[in-house]
């Protein structure tokens, strides 16, 4: 997974696939899904960014999380510093 974070268009595109996107959805005003020729979420495109998401809060952890509804742990991203 990526995160590009655009300051000059103040756009945040979280890419969660190395798939080529063939089909986009706006599912609100500004928030654009990306599918993939399978149909699965490649990727998620957020107009006005810094009004919509806390850009300056942007972390990404490693480590490992159990999830809510079965309990089984899986694979997080974590790094020790922030995304600015």
């Amino acid at each position: 997974m990526k995160l590009n974070y655009h300051p000059e268009t103040d756009s945040l595109y979280i890419d969660l696939s190395e798939q080529a996107s063939v089909e986009s959805r706006e599912i609100s005003e500004g928030v654009v899904f990306d599918y993939d020729s399978r149909g699965s979420l490649a990727g998620i495109d957020i107009d006005d960014a810094s009004t919509t998401v806390e850009i300056h809060k942007l972390t990404v952890c490693t480590g490992r999380a159990k999830t809510r509804r079965s309990g089984e742990r899986q694979a997080v991203s974590r790094l020790d510093e922030r995304l600015v």
